[in-house]
């Protein structure tokens, strides 16, 4: 009842899943992961418990094939079970118990293991393979993932229909300030058209939830200071500061307003009355 793809970024700093379903909060159910650790998704009749087991076994230093080993042969129901795992070095694994629901199956390749049960045939998974092939490796991963998402819905996905989607990402200090390991965690629960849905929540985790690269760090001139402080104050804040933590863009200015994000400025020029020079 599900499709859902497992990786590991071409980088080895990230892990991730994408998953979609004809089931009601699948992002409840199904992914897991821990940087440096590896990732796992677990489906059809779900034993939501091979989340944590899977995890353990791969931190205890058990490779993708191994940890997938232990989990079957530790559940009498695996015939029943479809479960993608990738360790901290890329390795994959997939399983489909022969008791799934057709149409059922998974791929794995090198970082990455794509799997889906009820599914409308076999060109779903083999559709986000190669929309994962064809992905730039350099990419975020979670765009990559959901390229891959969006690619199996499109060749059909689930057989039932659309209803849930989620995509979760970690790696390292990604958390929000820097204090966890999740730079992405978002769920569509009930939705007529969940995929679309989650690339718009994506879009928004991406200005609120991360913190500006380099090359969007605009220095805040005396020029441009003056400026800001116009429109914030035109805002009715009294700095660059309190605007930025009123509107949830802490994360996107620097905390001595010596720099500002540069979409964060286009958003802060478009609110306000008057108009800077481009920077």
């Amino acid at each position: 009842m599900t499709f859902s793809i497992v990786a590991r970024s071409a980088d080895g700093e990230s892990w991730g899943v994408a998953v979609a379903s004809k089931f009601l909060a699948v992002g409840n159910a199904v992914p897991a992961a821990v940087a440096g650790i590896g990732a796992v998704a677990t489906q059809a009749n779900a034993n939501t418990a091979y989340k944590g087991l899977a995890l353990a076994h791969l931190d205890e230093g058990a490779t993708a094939p191994v940890a997938l080993d232990h989990l079957l042969v530790e559940d009498p129901d695996r015939d029943h079970r479809q479960v993608g795992i990738v360790d901290m070095d890329g390795v994959a694994a997939s399983h489909t118990g022969p008791a799934c629901h057709d149409w059922a199956g998974g791929i794995v390749g090198d970082g990455y293991a794509i799997q889906g049960n009820i599914l409308t045939g076999p060109e779903v998974v083999e559709a986000m393979e190669q929309a994962w092939a064809a992905s730039d490796p350099g990419a975020p991963l979670a765009d990559r993932l959901l390229a891959a998402l969006r690619a199996g819905d499109d060749a059909g996905g689930d057989r039932r229909g659309r209803q849930s989607a989620a995509l979760l990402v970690v790696r390292d200090g990604a958390g929000y300030g820097g204090h966890d390991d999740v730079a992405v965690d978002l769920r569509v629960d009930d939705h007529a058209t969940p995929i679309p849905e989650l690339a718009r929540l994506l879009e928004l985790n991406d200005l609120f939830l991360t913190a500006t690269v380099e090359e969007d760090k605009i220095p805040v001139t005396e020029e441009l200071d003056a400026e800001i402080t116009a429109l914030v104050r035109a805002l009715g804040h009294d700095d660059l500061l309190e605007w930025a933590g009123t509107e949830n863009y802490e994360m996107r200015v620097a905390p001595t307003g010596s720099w500002i994000d540069r979409r964060v400025l286009a958003i802060l020029r478009a609110s306000g009355p008057t108009t800077g020079a481009d920077q």
